[in-house]
């Protein structure tokens, strides 16, 4: 059960944190704001952010409003494809294990409201910046956790190479190394 949790953990505890938040705050939003209302808990922030009770029935950023049922078969798709692909990943892939495990939680919460309300409640507007929520985030914030981890593991990988390469260049000095530990 041990071996089971530790290898699981970002496929359960992440994405269910991240699907309780999301639904819970769109809760909140859906019933203390009318659609179109906004709410400024702080005056200094008035224009540069506000909750804004809207909804899209697209994709990010508000595009393709008419996109229909595809927009609940994709997300079940790329869903199934994390959770399939998930125990592939060697446990010390750990931002990709991160950024899958964002990225399930916020095709999840969104797919949520898809499935029950007919579209995803967006509340969180900064500036001119399309209204988003939660899950938009933790897919966004999963995608640059995704990004920053296959430029690290590069970048570790071609360390790597160097590394190898110059000691095969230069084998006297590995064996001169070994003579030292000797």
């Amino acid at each position: 059960m041990k071996k089971f949790f530790r290898y699981f953990f970002f496929l359960l505890i992440i994405p269910g944190l991240i699907i309780a938040l999301d639904q819970y705050t769109k809760s909140i939003v859906r019933q203390n704001l009318a659609l179109g209302e906004s709410w400024m808990p702080w005056q200094e922030l008035a224009p540069y952010a506000r909750i804004l009770h809207w909804y899209n029935k697209g994709v990010a950023f508000g595009m393709f409003q008419e996109g229909g049922i595809i927009f609940i078969l994709l997300p079940i798709i790329i869903v199934v494809g994390i959770i399939v692909y998930f125990p592939r990943i060697p446990n010390q892939e750990w931002t990709l294990r991160l950024a899958l495990s964002m990225q399930l939680g916020g095709a999840i919460g969104n797919l949520i409201d898809r499935i029950t309300i007919g579209h995803v409640t967006d509340f969180i507007s900064i500036g001119s910046f399309p209204v988003f929520n939660v899950a938009d985030s933790a897919i966004t914030v999963g995608t640059i956790v995704l990004v920053l981890g296959v430029w690290l593991q590069e970048k570790r990988e071609k360390a790597e190479r160097e590394k190898a390469a110059q000691t095969d260049a230069n084998p006297t000095d590995t064996l001169s190394e070994y003579r030292e530990l000797s």
